[in-house]
């Protein structure tokens, strides 16, 4: 059961602000408007702002009640890798504060703080790309069967950042600085997608030889969207926003990349998400357990959308429009449904003894 409680803080909970925030800022690019939308995705923002202040302090403070458990995390070879849920934490929460927190504390705080937040959670995330595989080669257990979706989270933070930092691209000086922000953010598209590559063919081969496994791991299969999504995300963000940084044969060059790019990787997130939705619906009807991992059905989710929101604006497409707009339905849907379960869980026993209590779980 996913219970919220300070001796058991652990990092898969920002997954949770994931989830929350990529509501946000999807509205904010959704192809199509309406009354209220607007309005949403800023509350949709503020909420999952606060969730994030929250999980920091609870995490910092864990660290110093519960040292020898927060310690424990990098060493459990699941655990470990959702170490890159922090950073990306912090990266869809300050790209929500730059598209639709602007409308609450101005352009200018917008900026500065989605700097902030964008320079911390890629720090983080490449840290997470690094050590969390590294952890995984030199000290973790691992058998033929152990490849999970999980696998992508400490390597999906750069292209989150590519995608984020593509936001910034307008409001860095032009010359050098623009300049080596657009490269960072396209050498880290590319890290990220050749690490996410070898890892889904892991689990593609690990569900053709092993098959599905453990009901409660079936939600982070959704996961393998993450990196799809972001990617098409990332190189669209990058293209409209390269405007000046180097020539304009090269903006074209971009753009028509990022067009070709999106437009293959979709057939191929589209093929996983009907394979994800059919296993996800035989494990429902044979019973699913809740716990953190429903996240998985949400950030993944609304990468695809902002990946298809891109696709449509460069494209002029209608069709990956309203693909986009019915994304965005199964996203708000799914974020629903895990919010009120997530609230649920934590209600049947209150979240303020725990924080006070040790031991509990």
């Amino acid at each position: 059961m996913a219970r919220f409680a300070l001796s058991a803080v652990t990092p898969n909970w920002f997954a949770s602000v994931m989830g929350t925030g990529i509501v946000a800022t999807s509205a904010a690019v959704l192809p199509i408007s309406f009354p209220g939308l607007r309005e949403g995705a800023v509350a949709v923002w503020l909420l999952a702002s606060g969730w994030l202040v929250f999980l920091l302090i609870a995490t910092a403070l864990h660290w110093v009640r519960y040292p020898s458990a927060a310690r424990a995390h990098h060493l459990n070879p699941v655990m470990a890798h959702f170490y890159g849920a922090p950073p990306m934490a912090l990266l869809t929460v300050g790209a929500g504060t730059l598209l639709v927190g602007r409308d609450v504390i101005g352009v200018d705080a917008a900026v500065a703080i989605d700097t902030v937040l964008w320079a911390a959670g890629t720090i983080l995330g490449l840290f997470s790309a690094i050590i969390v595989p590294y952890l995984a080669f030199t000290r973790h257990e691992n058998s033929a069967d152990s490849a999970f979706g999980g696998w992508l989270m400490p390597v999906v933070p750069p292209m989150v950042s590519a995608a984020t930092g593509a936001l910034l691209l307008p409001y860095t000086p032009a010359g050098q600085l623009r300049e080596t922000l657009l490269l960072g953010c396209l050498a880290m598209f590319g890290s990220s997608l050749l690490a996410s590559i070898v890892i889904i063919v892991q689990i593609w081969q690990r569900l053709a030889v092993h098959k599905v496994g453990p009901e409660g791991m079936v939600p982070t299969l959704w996961i393998v969207l993450g990196p799809l999504g972001q990617s098409i995300t990332a190189v669209n963000l990058l293209a409209g926003n390269s405007a000046g940084a180097f020539t304009p044969a090269f903006d074209d060059a971009l753009m028509m990349f990022a067009i070709l790019f999106g437009v293959t990787v979709l057939g191929f997130a589209l093929l996983w998400l009907s394979i994800a939705a059919a296993i996800t619906i035989r494990t429902v009807r044979r019973g699913l357990p809740f716990s953190l991992t429903w996240w998985s059905f949400t950030f993944p989710v609304g990468t695809c959308v902002t990946g298809t929101a891109g696709l449509a604006a460069h494209t002029g497409s209608a069709p990956i429009a309203v693909l986009s707009v019915a994304l965005f339905v199964l996203l708000v849907a799914a974020w629903a449904t895990v919010g009120l379960r997530t609230i649920g869980e934590n209600v049947r026993r209150p979240v303020v003894a725990p924080l006070v209590a040790v031991g509990e779980g």
